[in-house]
């Protein structure tokens, strides 16, 4: 009988005694909503907003229910407006298309490498052939494409860039955060992200006014001076006319259990990488595994890992997912025809216009992925690596 791995690949960490004590603290007060506070109290979101601003090195921070609805509100407040195009990785996962969709825009997919990153010459193309203006660019699973060359080539198209860094929080680029290149980033602390409150999000930015259009957007009413990392007042006198009230607002319970866990952040990162690197080494081993590459300049966030089996056909790859559960790994695969889970591929996408990317498909038709959660130790990620090149073995013969 195969060797078999015991545990869950979506256990969590328990959340921190300090995280549960401050949420029963709101519990207690019946104030869970971030405005509903008394004289000369800050509030625990507005805590977060600040706390969470100076970590990232940014001018402002929004706290929002999703990194979802920050991606919506973060395309309103660019200036994106129905009809238009919107440049976006050909591989990200359903939200990304989905909030281009809910603001009336138009996905224009870009292919992406055999590393996962976005295709910059493709980018270059589709720019031209699209006319777009705008790019909500995927970090998708943790990898950052060249930061400083993509950067050049849209401010040179005068192509808006917005960064979603749900993948990325905490990772750089020659030194510098995700989310800091872009004109507003957007981040997610849903439970399998790197802080979790269940559901959550921020949307930072160095522009007050576009801080400020997100706020009202938001649901801010003319409370927006209640804020821990907003604009000054005078950033509002257009915005609080002009945007619409979206009720994206985070409330007071995920922002006690968020701000701990921000804390510990920087210390979780090096534990993710730590146990990515144990599986990483067992992957590179075999002669059938493709590994991603991870560029010199690039400072990632392993909180998850993937590779490709470039050899593999369709079938071959279904029987690699029944081998790998059978000894207890859960892989998802990025081939399949149909959306399985959290897993989809731009053919799915039914909201969005077909179009063409062979190098896309050619990539994710052999692509697997799984979670690498602090619950497990790096003894359990040695072992999870060997069942993985035992599973390959297996299937190839």
């Amino acid at each position: 009988m195969a060797r078999r791995f015991s545990g869950s690949f979506t256990q969590q960490e328990p959340i921190p005694a300090e995280a549960i004590d401050a949420a029963v603290a709101v519990l207690q007060s019946g104030r869970l909503h971030r405005y509903n506070l008394t004289p000369g109290e800050a509030g625990e979101v507005a805590l977060l907003e600040a706390e969470y601003r100076d970590w990232q090195g940014s001018d402002y921070c929004l706290a929002l229910t999703s990194g979802g609805q920050a991606i919506q509100i973060a395309l309103r407040a660019c200036g994106v407006e129905p009809g238009d195009a919107i440049l976006t990785n050909g591989f990200t996962l359903a939200p990304v298309p989905g909030a281009i969709n809910a603001v009336g825009g138009k996905a224009v997919l870009v292919e992406i490498d055999e590393n996962l990153r976005l295709d910059l010459d493709d980018l270059t193309t589709r720019i031209k052939a699209s006319g777009a203006r705008f790019l909500l660019l995927s970090h998708m699973r943790g990898h950052l494409c060249d930061m400083n060359r993509l950067m050049q080539i849209c401010n040179a198209a005068q192509v808006t860039v917005i960064e979603d860094c749900a993948h990325t929080m905490g990772a750089r680029w020659h030194g510098t955060r995700s989310g800091n290149f872009g004109k507003v980033a957007c981040f997610s602390t849903q439970t399998y992200k790197h802080m979790n409150s269940g559901e959550g999000g921020f949307l930072t930015t160095n522009d007050p006014q576009l801080a400020a259009r997100a706020t009202i957007l938001s649901g801010s009413y003319m409370l927006y001076g209640r804020h821990g990392a907003g604009p000054a007042p005078e950033d509002f006198d257009a915005a609080r006319y002009e945007m619409p009230n979206c009720s994206a607002r985070m409330d007071a319970l995920r922002a006690a259990i968020l701000r701990p866990q921000l804390g510990a952040l920087d210390s979780n990162i090096t534990r993710w990488n730590a146990r990515y690197e144990v599986v990483e080494r067992a992957l590179k081993g075999h002669n059938r595994i493709a590994t991603i590459a991870l560029p010199e300049a690039e400072q990632h966030v392993g909180s998850s890992i993937q590779f490709r089996l470039p050899d593999f056909t369709a079938d071959q790859c279904r029987a690699m997912l029944d081998a790998a559960a059978t000894r207890g790994v859960e892989l998802k695969w990025f081939g399949a025809k149909e959306p399985m889970g959290f897993t989809s591929s731009h053919h799915s996408w039914r909201y969005v216009a077909a179009q063409d990317l062979p190098q896309t498909d050619r990539i994710m038709g052999t692509l697997f992925d799984m979670r690498l959660p602090l619950s497990f130790s790096e003894a359990d990620c040695a072992l999870i690596g060997e069942l993985i090149c035992e599973s390959v073995s297996e299937v190839a013969a």
